[in-house]
């Protein structure tokens, strides 16, 4: 009963570790893509080149949000889990009708 309890906290823990990062990885984004937004505009504001590393890094702060929050409905650990547990069941009932 307890080493439920324990996996259950330790899937707890990791998963408030991987919110962290994520928010650790946001506001870094937003620090630096805010410090290149002033250093273009003040320096050369004819030409917005900001916009393509707030784009580039963007996409991924948006991809680790959704790996973070579980919004991949294919790539969540729910996903994963089901997966193996699947493949295992089907190995499993090849090799009983290997025996009949």
């Amino acid at each position: 009963m307890e080493s439920d309890d324990y996996k259950r906290y330790q899937k707890a823990q990791k998963k408030v570790k991987a919110i962290k990062g994520f928010y650790s990885n946001l506001i870094t984004y937003i620090l630096v893509i805010s410090f290149l937004a002033f250093i273009n505009l003040r320096y050369s504001p004819k030409h917005i080149w900001f916009v393509y590393p707030m784009l580039g890094w963007g996409i991924g702060v948006f991809f680790h949000a959704m790996g973070v929050f579980d919004l991949f409905p294919f790539f969540s650990k729910n996903w994963e889990e089901k997966k193996i547990k699947q493949l295992i069941e089907e190995e499993k009932q090849k090799e009983r009708q290997q025996f009949k």
